[in-house]
């Protein structure tokens, strides 16, 4: 048995580019399939993966018809609500489908993992959208993946990196803030430090931002891990660079953000042996400097069940 259970949150299904009107899709949640679609006046939603009636799949085969998914199987049809609109000759089904909670967000669509309505959501746009994506996958958890952002020994040591903490982090609810430091060498321009505040909404979302003064430029970075089975995650890496032009720079940005997106998928490749063969330990013996992390396992505690099983 895991030593973590799934946590509650919200957690990407995807990305809003890859759902166009009358689009459907299927993303694994926590063991499960979830069911993502988009009607033909662009209303998103996402529902349990089987059909009330026999249990076919609403992924495999299943259509959009207008506001309605429409089984692949009996063509019974159900409305944004759920409820079913009535198959081809006519019978109603007595079932709704089971319905998922979903959110959009710069670029990425997320659906909430947990019992009953969402108990918190998701923090406002950053005002951006990535410009470059990277998806894979860690024998990992995402509470693994995201002690990362407070674990600055590792950064020297794995990466090679100067990674120091500026300040303690804030805790707001399901946010959580860290403030770092990162001095690295860009070519031409030597050493450079990055002020880069790190931002964790849940253990579904963490939203780095970075001023780089020398190039007049921004970088935001997205890192997003979804549970998808017991001990496995996926991992989405988004990036945004914008760059300062007296024109449109789109493809300049374009470009850019490539670059960036592969010094970042380096990074995740250079932890992946380690996440995968590292044990969870649930009283660590920490060091002097790593009282950040105590902070934040403490933090993440509210993302689990108090008396549930593992996963």
């Amino acid at each position: 048995m895991a030593p973590l259970p799934y946590p509650t949150g919200w957690f990407c299904v995807g990305r809003t580019r890859d759902l166009l009107p009358g689009r459907v899709r299927t993303a694994r949640l926590a063991g499960e399939d979830v069911v993502v679609y988009r009607t033909r006046r662009g209303t998103v939603r996402a529902v349990g993966a089987h059909c009330p009636h026999l249990g076919a799949h609403l992924g495999a085969g299943g259509h959009v018809r207008g506001e309605d998914l429409v089984c692949p199987f009996h063509g019974f049809a159900f409305g944004p609500d759920g409820s079913c609109n009535g198959a081809p000759d006519g019978t109603r089904l007595r079932a709704d489908l089971t319905k998922r909670h979903l959110a959009e967000l710069d670029g990425a669509l997320f659906a909430w993992l947990g019992d009953g309505a969402p108990a918190w959501q998701l923090p406002p746009p950053s005002g951006s959208r990535p410009l470059a994506w990277w998806t894979g996958e860690l024998r990992s958890h995402p509470q693994e993946v995201m002690e990362n952002s407070v674990d600055f020994r590792h950064t020297a040591v794995l990466h090679g990196l100067d990674t120091r903490e500026t300040a303690p982090p804030e805790e707001d609810g399901p946010l959580f803030t860290v403030h770092q430091r990162t001095t690295t060498r860009f070519p031409g321009l030597g050493a450079v430090s990055l002020e880069q505040p790190v931002a964790l909404a849940g253990l579904g979302l963490m939203r780095l931002t970075a001023e780089l003064p020398q190039l007049g430029a921004t970088l935001r970075v997205w890192v997003m891990p979804t549970p998808v089975a017991s001990w496995r995650t996926r991992v989405r890496f988004a990036v945004s660079v914008t760059l300062p032009s007296p024109g449109p720079a789109r493809s300049v940005d374009r470009a850019a953000s490539w670059l960036a997106l592969r010094a970042s998928v380096r990074i995740v490749k250079q932890d992946q042996p380690v996440l995968e063969h590292k044990r969870y330990l649930d009283r660590p013996r920490l060091v002097p400097g790593e009282r950040s992390i105590g902070v934040f396992r403490r933090w993440t505690k509210q993302f689990y069940p108090q008396d549930g099983p593992a996963h």
